[in-house]
């Protein structure tokens, strides 16, 4: 059966919302926490950029789910060594309930250090060697390590976790499924493609977790929350690569002008008609996702919650 989870967008929301929104998700019926990893937002209107290794040794505290980043990119901005101690005391902190979500990530985040932002096929690259580093480094012993991309000395974690700590890998190709099946212990992806979900299948990853992604903006009036997306997300409908490339904020909200609030009314689930956010849910479902994030945008997520504790997750898990 599917679980459902709720997504922590920390572009958006300020540390003290975000726990609060763990507290209510736990009590609204959701069952596992995503958690974002920016240093910026996409755009300014969101407004918000907590270091998320904080934020999760708060939610540790107020809530007892699962939590899972979505998704953190070792490779660049941070050594893969740190976000390995990182995790492993995230891991402790939550009594194991703690998994490591990973990807090739964006220049938006990765490029503030100055660092030339490499192509896919080397970002790949550099994440599949992170991934072993860091798997060598939670097992708690000793690790030496000469890589094409990375060098560990000497390093050890004495705070390690117990009964290991999975790293799942994000992707939204078929290249990309076919390196988590690879070097993953599960497959995160944004849409509910049953070809995707194979590909990462038949490229070795049957057994392992497939996770899935989904926004809304839940509101009585549909109108208004058209607008409130199109006002903080109309980032989710630039194509291509731009995501991955472009470095600012600013940079996406000029590229965002070519989104229009109709654009946004006819891709996204915006108000409080249940129908439209089981029909935007159920596809996971069918594809044989096995763990799905919601998150809410805008204000008004004191509904949201009541919302889907009473008309939506009661009708999936039927």
């Amino acid at each position: 059966m599917t679980a459902f989870g709720y997504y922590l967008c920390s572009e958006e929301f300020t540390p003290a919302q975000l726990l609060e929104q763990a507290r209510l998700a736990q009590r609204a019926g959701f069952t596992h926490l995503g958690v974002s990893d920016h240093f910026h937002p996409w755009n300014d209107e969101q407004g918000s950029s907590p270091f998320v290794w904080s934020l999760i040794g708060a939610l540790s505290q107020v809530s007892t789910l699962p939590v899972t980043t979505l998704v953190t990119c070792p490779t660049v901005r941070v050594h893969p060594a740190v976000i390995a101690q990182a995790a492993a005391t995230s891991s402790v902190l939550t009594s194991g309930r703690f998994r490591l979500g990973v990807g090739t990530g964006e220049a938006l985040n990765e490029h503030i250090l100055g660092t030339v932002w490499p192509s896919y096929e080397v970002r790949a690259e550099m994440l599949a060697e992170a991934v072993a580093v860091m798997r060598r480094l939670l097992t708690g012993a000793l690790t030496n390590h000469h890589g094409r991309y990375y060098t560990v000395e000497n390093a050890r974690l004495y705070t390690a976790p117990e009964g290991g700590l999975p790293i799942h890998v994000s992707g939204f190709g078929p290249k990309a499924a076919k390196l988590a099946a690879q070097i993953g212990d599960g497959f995160i992806t944004a849409t509910p493609d049953p070809e995707l979900v194979r590909a990462f299948r038949h490229a070795g990853g049957e057994g392992r977790p497939v996770i899935g992604t989904a926004k809304v903006c839940w509101g009585p009036d549909r109108q208004e929350a058209v607008r409130t997306r199109h006002r903080l997300w109309p980032t989710e409908l630039l194509p291509g690569e731009l995501a991955q490339i472009l470095p600012t904020p600013r940079h996406f909200e000029q590229a965002s002008r070519l989104v229009t609030e109709q654009m946004v009314a006819d891709a996204g689930v915006c108000g409080d008609d249940p129908e439209e956010h089981l029909a935007l849910l159920r596809p996971f479902v069918e594809a044989r996702f096995d763990e799905v994030y919601v998150g809410q945008t805008g204000p008004g997520y004191e509904g949201f919650f009541d919302f889907y504790r009473d008309r939506v997750l009661p009708e999936l898990r039927r």
